[in-house]
């Protein structure tokens, strides 16, 4: 039913529009396996207490307009929409404030809900999911149980960010030039006992499955540089003090081992402590701790002074027995390969700097044909008795084979990738379902749920005593966070759990999952053990890895998705968000839906089938929005004035989705006026249909022409994600619908069909007023006749003896006879043609007609 306003007024049709959607549900999916699927995904926000700025709705715009336009072209679509809501930002209002941080998370996610609907997107919104309900959660920590079942997570003391300030353990992400991106405070390194997935076992595939998808190729380079394979050679050097044993490093090129001069060790090697000789102590410690603040990005900036210190040690290389100098230099990272290198300065930028810096030899083992050094092309092996003048390829492969007769080498492939640290020192997150507990309480619950438990047991020790990690049954989830006094990190590197010992120490049931404070008597009944839970929480990257599978299935209770679900649904056919998480969100996405397809759990073993980035709108200063800058754009301001069509519209019309573009509100206008030209046009002063539209007009062929084509372009354009372009070409159709003297029903009613994916609350209240039902939403997408977009007439080219004499337009097809006809009647043509015989004809239909005359 249409509105009551009689001109464009869309304060009264976007509101009554999205109630109707609201009220008949219009975009709920149902698993109507009679029709083809489609799922189109946005990157799931986190509701900030800013809320959305005008570059959210770019993004989300792009896929309501592909989900509009496959509902209308007969698929069964799945649109949703959720929230990202755990992590730092709703944790540190809590510190300010004191206020529970699902309180002002909800308050955050009610204001996002708000401004959504306001935008007029087809969600699904009875399938709405937020990571922090404890019905979501529930599967994060159940899918956390698979990886810990099959060996894929672990504990391990790792160095990392810690900020005194906020008393909590930073990702390297969060971390920006040595200071907290929440804060800007200083940030130092710590080794702290840290929950480890093992995503390195997947790195092959990881890396050889992008193949198999249809991403941006910037994207894909972006995860294989992340990923990082390198193919080489693990080779053990004798250390000078035998009783040290020996040290282990990982090289791509084997073959220049004849050129190693020196050896590096990061500063956080565990070989350091013991391999630094008594006068070297007291400066190795000084470096260590100057290195202690920098972050990796600092430390392996191609541009930076090289730095480092000796170590007073030295190792023996394995190829001819020279001594070689350990150095400690925070070039080189703990965190790749072993965290030691040789140093082949003639053939190693890094290397070589390092080497003119502190005077150490520079010994060349390639022959560079001249070329000054560091040499780092092809060439033949030099200066390396027994392969000189071979192939460095060939000598690689010889020297490894040597070394691995020897047992002081083998052939091995290398991964720049390290294993996901997936432990947070904070409150707001998904608690870990582990409690630890000695090793006999732990032999009592493995023997009473065996399947649970990985093979080799997951341990720490502190204190001299080993703590043994079992996991809760899976009827014991969702294991949900307690109420604490103080949202504050405890200070000593455990989250504010730590302080909460009634939740804390517990009396477990290891059937049921149970617990009771350990401060009662144990129960009596059952298999109970002693612990103390998990204090760490989950990163918000592990809300995030999943999520598209539980839109297909919300409400499930018994799975975190049917297999029904799963099978018809599949993953999202479009995947659309920033470039921001082209490397760490997808792959980690990538590696859960792997574990996931090897557990049988999902039928696909990628993720994401198509990808899409939407560009960033800068600022009208052409800079990032901010609110330090004041250059933000609130969409709430320009619905109020302009409206949620003129919005969509115009967020699509600033240029292709994927560029960078500056918000210009001068432009805004004239796509408002293209919008109140499109009311004009097909209703009048009275509000009733224009008097030129009515069933059955005879309108002109050049409007019939221009449907057809704006049918077939928007509909290309739409698939291709070129909105931009399709509404250029609505523009021009609304031009020829503005000429024509008497348009059709049909075509009035074809056109808002095509305008609807675009700006949906016009394009109902058009509908309603055209006397079309029922909704547009559920009307098909109009079909273009491929006869219709070719032109009516043709130029036809008049020859008279091959040369030209003249053209005209002619009706399409002619024949030989009625184009020689319409030639003699040519004024052009007649002087030509007079007083002589026709001796020969030669026509191209549609082209060219040349009379051969005597």
């Amino acid at each position: 039913m249409a509105t009551k306003c009689t001109d464009y007024n869309f304060h009264e049709i976007e509101p009554h529009w999205q109630g109707f959607w609201e009220q008949t549900q219009t975009f709920r999916a149902t698993n109507d396996t009679s029709k083809p699927k489609y799922y189109v995904l946005d990157m799931f926000p986190y509701p900030s207490g800013a809320g959305l700025h005008i570059g959210h709705p770019e993004g989300y715009t792009g896929t309501d307009i592909m989900a509009r336009y496959k509902r209308a072209k007969g698929f069964n679509v799945l649109h949703p929409i959720g929230w990202d809501a755990f992590g730092l930002p709703a944790e540190q209002h809590a510190v300010k404030t004191g206020t529970h941080p699902a309180s002002n998370t909800q308050n955050n996610i009610k204001n996002f809900r708000r401004q959504i609907k306001a935008l007029g997107f087809s969600y699904d919104w009875d399938r709405e999911v937020d990571t922090t309900d404890p019905k979501y959660f529930r599967w994060t920590q159940w899918i956390f149980l698979q990886l810990f079942k099959r060996g894929l997570a672990y504990v391990d003391e790792r160095p990392v960010w810690w900020c005194p300030e906020l008393r909590t353990v930073l990702a390297n992400e969060e971390v920006v030039d040595g200071k907290s991106e929440v804060g800007h405070f200083p940030v130092e390194r710590r080794n702290l006992r840290q929950w480890v997935l093992r995503i390195t076992a997947y790195a092959d595939r990881l890396l050889s499955d992008l193949k198999d998808v249809d991403w941006p190729d910037s994207t894909k380079r972006m995860q294989e540089a992340w990923i990082g394979r390198s193919d080489g050679a693990e080779i053990l050097f004798d250390l000078e003090n035998k009783a040290l044993g020996q040290l282990k490093i990982f090289t791509t090129r084997p073959d220049t081992l004849f050129g190693c001069t020196y050896m590096v060790l990061a500063p956080e090697h565990p070989l350091v402590d013991a391999l630094t000789t008594p006068e070297q102590k007291p400066a190795v410690e000084a470096y260590r701790k100057k290195a202690a603040g920098k972050s990796d990005l600092e430390r392996t900036d191609l541009a930076k002074d090289k730095s480092g210190v000796f170590s007073g040690a030295y190792a023996i290389n394995p190829v001819n027995g020279q001594r070689v100098p350990i150095w400690i230099a925070d070039y080189v990272l703990m965190g790749y390969g072993t965290g030691a290198i040789m140093a082949v300065p003639a053939h190693d930028e890094r290397d070589f700097e390092f080497a003119q810096q502190y005077s150490l030899p520079i010994i060349q083992v390639i022959d560079s044909a001249g070329a000054p050094l560091p040499f780092v092309g092809d060439g033949k092996v030099i200066n390396s008795p027994g392969y000189d003048g071979l192939p460095w390829p060939e000598a690689k492969a010889r020297i490894t084979a040597a070394l691995g007769e020897r047992g002081v080498g083998k052939a091995t492939v290398n991964y720049k990738l390290r294993d996901w640290l997936f432990s947070r020192q904070r409150y707001w997150g998904e608690p870990f379902p582990i409690v630890w507990v000695s090793e006999a309480d732990y032999a009592t619950a493995r023997a009473a749920r065996p399947a649970d438990f990985p093979s080799t047991p997951v341990t720490y020790t502190e204190g001299g005593v080993k703590h043994f990690a079992l996991p809760l049954p899976s009827v014991a989830l969702p294991l949900e966070l307690p109420n604490v006094k103080s949202y504050l990190p405890s200070g000593t590197g455990e989250s504010p759990l730590a302080n909460e010992t009634p939740w804390l120490e517990i009396w477990l049931n290891v059937q049921t999952g149970a617990a009771v404070p350990a401060s009662e008597p144990k129960p009596a009944g059952g298999e109970w053990v002693r612990g103390r839970r998990e204090t760490n929480t989950m990163p918000q990257w592990a809300g995030s890895c999943w999520y598209y599978l539980r839109f297909l299935d919300p409400k499930n209770d018994a799975a975190l998705a049917s297999p029904e679900a799963l099978k018809y649904w599949g993953t999202p056919d479009l995947y659309v968000g920033g470039a921001e998480h082209a490397v760490l969100h997808l792959l980690y996405a990538r590696f859960w839906h792997k574990v996931l397809f090897d557990l049988g759990v999902v039928p696909t073993h990628e993720p994401f089938k198509k990808l899409f980035h939407q560009g960033i709108i800068l600022g009208e200063d052409g800079e990032k929005m901010s609110k330090s800058r004041g250059n933000v754009v609130n969409p709430d301001t320009i619905i109020q004035s302009h409206g949620t069509d003129t919005l969509r519209l115009y967020l699509m019309f600033l240029g292709p989705l994927e560029a960078m573009k500056p918000w210009n509100p001068r432009g805004i206008e004239g796509v408002h006026r293209f919008l109140q030209k499109v009311w004009r046009e097909l209703i009048g002063a009275d509000g009733a249909v224009n008097a030129k539209i009515a069933a059955g007009a005879q309108e002109p062929a050049e409007l019939t022409k221009a449907l057809h084509e704006t049918i077939k372009k928007v509909g290309d354009d739409i698939e291709a994600l070129r909105f931009n372009t399709a509404i250029s070409q609505m523009m021009i159709f609304v031009n020829a619908l503005q000429k024509a003297p008497a348009v059709s029903l049909d075509t009035a009613s074809a056109f808002v069909r095509v305008l609807a994916p675009f700006a949906p609350h016009i394009a109902e209240e058009l509908w309603a007023r055209l006397g079309q039902t029922p909704s547009v939403q559920h009307a098909p997408w109009p079909v273009f006749d491929p006869a219709r977009l070719a032109s009516q007439e043709v130029k036809l080219v008049f020859q008279v003896n091959g040369k030209f004499r003249g053209d005209q337009l002619v009706p399409v097809g002619l024949t030989q006879e009625q184009a020689v006809e319409i030639a003699k009647a040519n004024q052009r043509i007649i002087p030509h043609l007079q007083d002589k015989s026709i001796k020969r004809v030669i026509y191209v239909q549609n082209k060219i007609l040349n009379i051969v005359v005597a």
